[in-house]
């Protein structure tokens, strides 16, 4: 397990190496086996109901997290702070939920070279189709990964499998929900036959 999370790390670093932060950091996550974590983050109070879903189904995978409401547009100078020191805490995912013009994703996502999801979020006259779009029309060589509409879960699992990538215990949990969801699955055909 220590090998693994020294090769990500390792990774990490150069990927970031133009980026500071901190060493002490870094190795304490390692040879303490301090998780990651992943940031939620929402642009107001409101959104929580909505991006709940995503928090639910990190806890499920025993993923810690972060939950945070911060506006790309009344607190810009909070987001880009937060973001900033976001890889000394630990976080290595961040998933953002906003309405209307949507751009807390996008901010974050200037401000970071860690993954960005963004969940766009309804309630607006338009449904979350703005929302949607602001979202997912992003700059080349800025990328937000975009979920559905209202689709924390999905965010959720998304940041999830991120994780996993340098995390075989994490990839067997993975394993074993996609094998359930089958097994589900069948047995609701087998009971509505």
């Amino acid at each position: 397990m220590i090998y693994h999370s020294t090769l990500f790390y390792i990774q990490w670093i150069k990927l970031n190496e133009h980026k500071e932060f901190s060493f002490n950091s870094i190795y304490s996550q390692i040879f303490t086996g301090a998780k990651m974590k992943v940031a939620v983050l929402m642009g107001s109070l409101s959104d929580k109901p909505k991006m709940q879903a995503a928090a639910e189904v990190l806890a499920e995978f025993g993923v810690p997290c972060e939950l945070k409401i911060m506006s790309a547009h009344r607190s810009p100078a909070l987001v880009q702070e937060y973001v900033r020191k976001a890889p000394d805490r630990g976080i290595r995912v961040v998933i953002c939920g906003a309405g209307l013009a949507a751009h807390l994703a996008g901010t974050v996502a200037a401000h970071t070279t860690l993954p960005v999801i963004g969940v766009p979020l309804s309630g607006s006259a338009l449904n979350g189709q703005d929302a949607l779009l602001s979202t997912v029309q992003m700059p080349k060589g800025i990328p937000v990964a975009t979920v559905a509409i209202d689709g924390a879960y999905n965010a959720g699992l998304l940041a999830v499998q991120m994780l996993a990538i340098g995390d075989p215990a994490l990839t067997a949990k993975l394993q074993k929900f996609r094998t359930k969801m089958t097994h589900d699955l069948e047995q609701l055909n087998q009971e509505n036959s």
